[in-house]
């Protein structure tokens, strides 16, 4: 333990400074991940910032409904689409951002602030660069030679970052084999997530206008082409053959939310379109099962929230979902096709026993490997580590070691 003299105590070392950046704060994973680490890092460690820019029309800002205050700058530049004179401005607002602030630690979300982030980074000579790739876009987004492009921006904007974070194991193993980063620079920190308490199925199911007796699937979500929601239609259907009772909650917003309305109006009431809901756990604690119907995923925080509901997911195989869900033991994998969800779902909703041994493993699971205190730890871990590398906090004792 460091000494003193005079009988002064010694002084705390300064809070190492964190800059975060992602593009939007649209309700979904990588927002919630961003919002949950702006609250939950120790205030005197780290002395952190949040810019971010606006969402889509159809999107719900996660910080305009949810979220409490906090210290955040809005670039209107700043935001998902790639548009030249935008772009050009929020590089100039996030540099002179950098200047402003000083970070020790530039931490950029998304591919959008990724690219903008890190390259301001640069520019303002921040001493450390961390990217997380909360999934990436090697497949499902965008035709061939734009994926090529994508990729090769990657692998350039790789070689200035000290750290890359992969949500997943697999998302990190995809990464490095598109060429992106060294096998060093990963550190694999899955999403944490902590839900309110959940309510009474029977208050729940009030809450939501439900039958009481009725089988009822969740899917919570961005209701986006990634996501395939025009796929959870087909796989209602298919369901609906065999549990013609069942119901299916949709809860999310996005771009194709009408598109999505109108097919589902095929299916009479059997798919009820929630929007976005500040209490998804009441969604949860409503349903016998989650369901999840994406092309492309990193590590998807709502098959978490699912899990420590209790409940199983029926999911398709894509990114790093198998580390979420473990086929078999607390739900059902499938690949990317109605057929075979539907088929798992259909099982689920008939077997109560096995919804029961499924969901009751992914609950202890997911509070084991998936808590919010552990993706705290992590990152604190990650960044304690730059500091005392840069010189910028003492060497911490070695654990054992007397005082």
């Amino acid at each position: 333990m460091p000494t003193t003299t005079g009988g002064h105590l010694p002084s705390a070392p300064p809070r190492v400074r964190v800059l975060r950046i992602i593009a939007r704060m649209n309700v979904g994973g990588p927002a919630l991940q961003v919002r949950a680490l702006m609250g939950g890092l120790d205030p005197v460690r780290f002395d952190q910032r949040l810019c971010t820019g606006t969402v889509a029309d159809g999107e719900a800002d996660y910080l305009e409904r949810s979220a409490p205050r906090l210290p955040v700058r809005r670039l209107d530049c700043l935001g998902r689409r790639v548009r030249p004179g935008d772009d050009l401005r929020a590089l100039a607002r996030l540099v002179a951002e950098m200047r402003e602030f000083r970070p020790h630690i530039v931490h950029t979300h998304t591919a959008k602030a990724g690219a903008l982030g890190r390259t301001a980074a640069v520019l303002a000579g921040v001493p450390a660069r961390v990217h997380t790739f909360h999934g990436h876009l090697l497949n499902g987004y965008f035709s061939p030679r734009v994926t090529q492009l994508v990729t090769a921006t990657e692998r350039q904007l790789a070689r200035s970052c000290d750290r890359l974070v992969a949500v997943g194991g697999q998302v990190r193993d995809d990464l490095l084999a598109a060429g992106v980063g060294r096998p060093e620079q990963y550190a694999v920190v899955p999403p944490g997530r902590e839900l309110p308490p959940l309510p009474r199925r029977a208050e729940a199911r009030a809450r939501l206008g439900l039958p009481e007796d009725a089988p009822v699937v969740a899917w919570v979500g961005r209701v986006t082409r990634i996501k395939r929601p025009d796929r959870l239609l087909d796989t209602a259907r298919e369901v609906l053959r065999t549990v013609p009772g069942a119901v299916f909650l949709v809860c999310g917003e996005g771009d194709l939310l009408g598109a999505v309305r109108e097919r589902a109006g095929e299916l009479g009431g059997s798919v009820r379109l929630l929007g976005w809901r500040p209490d998804v756990e009441t969604v949860y604690a409503a349903a016998d099962a989650a369901l999840l119907t994406s092309d492309n995923e990193g590590m998807p925080v709502s098959l978490i929230e699912a899990s420590l509901a209790g409940l199983p997911s029926v999911a398709t195989r894509v990114g790093s979902v198998a580390e979420v869900v473990r086929d078999g033991e607390t739900g059902l994998l499938a690949p990317p096709d109605a057929i075979p969800l539907a088929r798992h779902t259909a099982r689920l909703l008939g077997d109560p026993a096995l919804r029961a041994r499924l969901g009751g493993r992914a609950r202890e699971r997911a509070a084991r490997l998936f808590g919010a205190d552990r993706l705290f730890g992590d990152l604190d871990r990650l960044y304690t580590a730059l500091a005392v590398s840069r010189g910028w906090w003492p060497t911490p004792r070695p654990e054992g070691a007397p005082c």
